[in-house]
């Protein structure tokens, strides 16, 4: 599954309030980022990838990965003439990486802590 787009930053509380019914009881987001159409969600419990499909965005797909579904992740950094990075998660029980884009305006090293404290646990 790979989803491509540039991302920034979303300040937590407005991604909690924005897809709230999507939330187990006391689920926190840690961490949001939005892509030009789809949207990233780290919350306490799990990783929410937020896909908007077709023309319209209307039709809307959500993948929950549990933490504990993660057998690894890569991030690889900007460079001089490629400024944008990207992180790679693979999943258990899938052969190819969740594949995402981020510009120069976020920081891939905070997005890497981010995981390796969920992940870790």
């Amino acid at each position: 599954m790979a989803l491509f787009g540039n991302a920034h930053t979303v300040d937590p509380a407005t991604a909690q309030q924005d897809y709230a019914r999507l939330f187990g009881q006391g689920e926190q987001v840690y961490a949001a980022f939005l892509l030009i159409r789809d949207t990233i969600l780290f919350t306490d419990r799990r990783l929410i990838l937020v896909d908007k499909q077709g023309i319209t965005g209307k039709k809307v797909e959500y993948h929950s990965i549990p933490y504990r579904s993660i057998t690894h992740f890569a991030v690889e950094t900007a460079g001089t003439f490629d400024l944008d990075a990207e992180l790679k998660i693979w999943i258990s029980g899938s052969s190819e990486p969740v594949q995402k884009t981020f510009t120069k305006g976020v920081d891939i090293y905070e997005v890497q802590a981010i995981l390796t404290q969920f992940v870790a646990r």
